[in-house]
């Protein structure tokens, strides 16, 4: 009970947090969406354990904590190959200006 009740307000920290980032535009509302979606299930398996483990039996896996691990790896390189390629357009970003800015100071 007491592991519930800390990731709860865990949780409603990072739906505040989420919020935020998404009033001053630092998120965008697909991600907002996403990311408040994300969190309200995890607050429902917090408080309803019984669902993953539903889940995970009807997906085939032995334990609803298992199907967690699962899908959490998942996310997590899912969410490392879209920073990576964020990363290498912001890289390709930076290149291009320095190009320009270059090419710029050379015609002075």
């Amino acid at each position: 009970m007491l592991i519930q009740i800390l990731l709860s307000l865990f949780i409603l920290f990072a739906l505040a947090m989420v919020g935020s980032r998404y009033r001053v535009k630092d998120l965008s509302a697909g991600g907002f969406i996403f990311w408040v979606l994300f969190w309200l299930i995890v607050l429902l398996v917090v408080w309803q354990p019984s669902l993953s483990s539903e889940l995970a039996n009807f997906l085939g896996v032995g334990r609803g904590a298992d199907l967690v691990i699962y899908v959490s790896i998942a996310l997590l390189f899912y969410l490392i190959f879209r920073l990576t390629v964020k990363a290498e357009k912001i890289e390709r970003n930076i290149t291009t200006l320095a190009r320009e800015i270059a090419l710029k100071e050379k015609e002075k």
